[in-house]
């Protein structure tokens, strides 16, 4: 997903002083018979406590483009990302590659690393010294609208 020059990447910070809750029932969504779930809307939840493990290190980044569909990630999906977490084989980073933000599956080689696309319409890229390359942080959440 890397962005054409006239597009502009969104980051999006959590907001810890939100006093925006939604009400969360605890017992879980049945996928059979349906369960009573009104009588247990007493709890609420804010997601960015929820989302963000450690709030400082941690933004939300708008997807544009379709390289990880595989993996569950679609244009237009937000991603929550850490940039606390240490990058490891097979992890989804936010990387900025040769002055352009993507998103895709690090694999480790023996001797070099590939950024994978999760869509077979699109090549692995093979990251060498010629590449100026910067792991931002390890995605960690998707937020998809249906």
């Amino acid at each position: 997903m890397p962005l054409k020059k006239d597009q502009k990447t969104q980051f999006f910070k959590p907001d810890f002083e939100s006093e925006t809750q939604i009400p969360m029932i605890l017992e879980g969504v049945s996928a059979g018979f349906p369960s009573p779930a009104a009588d247990f809307m007493e709890n609420r939840i804010d997601l960015n406590k929820e989302l963000c493990e450690n709030p400082l290190a941690t933004f939300y980044i708008r997807v544009n483009g379709n390289s990880m569909i595989d993996a569950g990630i679609n244009d237009k999906d937000v991603l929550v990302v850490d940039r606390s977490i240490e990058p490891k084989d097979n992890a989804i980073a936010v990387c900025f590659l040769d002055g352009e933000f993507t998103v895709k599956r690090i694999q480790l080689d023996k001797d070099c690393l590939y950024l994978m696309p999760e869509n077979k319409n699109y090549n692995p890229i093979k990251v060498t010294e010629e590449n100026s390359l910067i792991i931002w942080g390890i995605v960690t959440y998707v937020i998809k609208k249906l």
